[in-house]
This record gives C-alpha cells, structure tokens and sequence, in this order.
C-alpha cells in the first residue's frame, strides 16, 4: 500500500478515488492534484512510483490543508464557538444538530442512546 502523508491509501483503487482516503481531500480535490501533478486518474494507486508518492507528499504538504493540521483546525473552530457561547457553540455542547435541523425527530444520533416509546394501554 502506497503510504501518503503518513496515511495508507488502497493500491486496489483507482488513484482519484485512492486519494479521497485521506482526510480533507474529495473526489474534486484529487483530481485537481492528478491534473497538477500530470498523472493517470483511471491508474491504479499500486502503479505509483516512489517519486509520484514523493510529489504527490510535497504538493499536499506545500499547497493544501490536510489530515492532522485540517482536523486540529476544526476542533479550534469548534471550541471557538464554545467559548464565545454562540448559539452553534451551545448546539456543539449539548450534543444537539447545529445547523437548524429538527429534534423531535430524526436526531438520535445526535441526541444519544435509543429510548423506547411504550404503546398506549387499550
């Protein structure tokens, strides 16, 4: 398995969808880095060279936001909008849907373990 920026990608898959295992990085996104870098998106990530998992480390790491630094900016973000005490900040808090969905159903996941609704006694 071809090890990008410290992340092992599936060498099966084909390189766009390949780079799209790495955090912060879309199908849009992997194939403006294939563009760039002139390689095949139909090749498989198992093809690559140790010079083409160079440059593709280079240009990550030069031009893009990705993975570790990405995911240490959305959790700032988030605890920004705690301290501040927003209303999304209090949404993040409480463990509730931040961005404007309905509670009364549909967020469980959100809202925590499944409870029961017993059925109403004849």
């Amino acid at each position: 398995m071809p090890r990008v920026i410290g992340i092992d990608i599936p060498d099966n898959k084909r390189l766009e969808i390949s780079l799209t295992y790495l955090f912060g990085i879309g199908l849009h996104l992997s194939n403006e880095i294939i563009a760039k870098l002139g390689l095949d998106p139909d090749m498989r990530a198992q093809k690559l060279t140790q010079d083409d998992i160079a440059r593709i480390n280079g240009l990550l790491q030069s031009e893009y936001i990705v993975e570790g630094d990405l995911r240490r900016q959305v959790q700032n973000n988030i605890k920004r909008l705690i301290n501040i005490h927003c209303y999304r900040g209090m949404r993040h808090r409480a463990g509730l849907p931040v961005r404007g969905q309905r509670t009364k159903t549909n967020s469980r996941t959100r809202k925590g373990k499944r409870k029961t609704v017993a059925n109403k006694k004849k």
